[in-house]
């Protein structure tokens, strides 16, 4: 069994760490944060990522944190007419053996995080800064801020798009700016009308700009995010503050449920980030070291599957680790195996972009009636089993 040093404790880095630990192999994980923990922000868990979710042991707690949704419906901004639906909730887990789920980020990391602690106490490494890593033949050496050094058989860089393993794997990020920046607020339900939205997901679309809406912790509250086009290019930062007003008045004209939900944020907590693409890399890896989640394919959250992609690396890496003869071998196995589905659904989420900011109702309703999203999704995106798919 290896021994692996994981840099970076998100959820890539967690579910890295606990698919290995079950895997029998030793690891150590660094995060350079002080303390374990998330912003407050939804994210989206659908069946290729929930069966190793089931696998780690952690399914059934993070059910009793999420919502599960009935459907999630394309609707039109102004009116709220439905141009299509994704069937969710039981059929969802009927056609795919694993549920989809919305959760609070802060939940889903905490789950994770202490199932890494009951599987390994101590894993995790804080306050401590990755700076680069050096590797031979035999073996891998990570740096650390402080002059710190630490061997191992493997290392896997999750340390985000700012990643320090990935800068030395193939340079310097250059991102490029999308023209989008999100709006994101999480509201209390009972600041909302009884019943709003029928507990349903809704992806709201128009011209030049959308909007994501889902419930979290049970139905107790509502995750909004807000997509506009934006000339002014700003931080990418999730914890960016912006005036309410600016908010209220990027969804001028939009549906009266659009804006209920704007006027019922918290005033003093809209934040706004900048959405870039972030090009494709060369390579993922070298002999001992690998890249994994957004440290290795970032994409713009029109998917709603960057985590989930995370997830995905998490459990094919700890099954090429296995099923290889070598490290140098399940590393190039790794990334022979992710690096074309993980591309497709980057190109996929670049284009939903250009599909839900098409210039008019007329173009939005022709775009749409030529699609089929329930469909398209289910063939090749959730129906994906990253425990059981042919790595050869």
């Amino acid at each position: 069994m290896a021994r692996v040093l994981i840099a970076g404790a998100g959820i890539g880095g967690l579910a890295a760490a606990g698919c290995l630990l079950l895997a029998g192999h030793e690891v150590e994980l660094y995060e350079q944060a002080p303390e374990l923990g998330e912003v407050g922000a939804g994210i989206q868990q659908s069946a290729n990522a929930t069966h190793v979710l089931r696998r780690l042991g952690v399914l059934d707690a993070l059910e009793e944190r999420a919502f599960r949704p009935p459907v999630t419906e394309f609707r039109l901004f102004d009116s709220g007419e439905v141009l299509q639906a994704l069937a969710l909730a039981a059929t969802h887990e009927e056609r795919h053996g694993a549920p989809y789920l919305q959760l609070h980020r802060a939940d889903y990391h905490a789950v994770l995080a202490a199932r890494v602690e009951a599987l390994k106490p101590g894993c995790v490494r804080l306050g401590a800064t990755v700076t680069g890593f050096r590797e031979d033949a035999g073996s891998v050496t990570l740096h650390l801020a402080g002059r710190s050094r630490v061997a191992g058989d493997v290392l896997i860089g999750a340390d985000g798009i700012k990643s320090a393993v990935r800068r030395q794997i193939a340079g310097e990020n250059r991102p490029r700016y999308t023209g989008d920046s999100a709006w994101r607020s999480i509201v209390p339900v009972e600041r909302l009308p009884a019943g709003f939205l029928e507990g349903k997901s809704s992806i709201w679309v128009g011209p030049g700009k959308h909007a994501v809406v889902y419930f979290l912790r049970g139905g107790a509250l509502l995750n909004f995010v807000g997509a506009v086009e934006l000339e002014e290019r700003i931080e990418e930062s999730w914890t960016q503050k912006r005036p309410w007003k600016e908010l209220r008045a990027d969804f001028e004209g939009w549906h009266p449920d659009m804006l209920r939900i704007v006027d019922a944020a918290d005033r003093e907590s809209c934040f706004r980030w900048a959405l870039n693409v972030h090009p494709h890399l060369p390579r993922w890896s070298t002999g001992r070291v690998a890249l994994l989640g957004d440290a290795a394919h970032p994409m713009l959250p029109y998917a709603a599957q960057g985590a989930a992609m995370a997830v995905e690396d998490a459990a094919v890496l700890a099954r090429a680790l296995d099923e290889a003869g070598s490290v140098p071998g399940a590393l190039a196995l790794y990334e022979a195996h992710r690096k074309p589905r993980a591309r497709r659904v980057v190109e996929e989420s670049r284009d939903n972009r250009r599909l839900f900011h098409l210039p008019d109702e007329d173009a939005l309703r022709a775009a749409f009636a030529e699609r089929d999203m329930d469909r398209e999704r289910s063939d090749w995106l959730y129906s994906y089993n990253p425990l059981t798919a042919d790595l050869s």
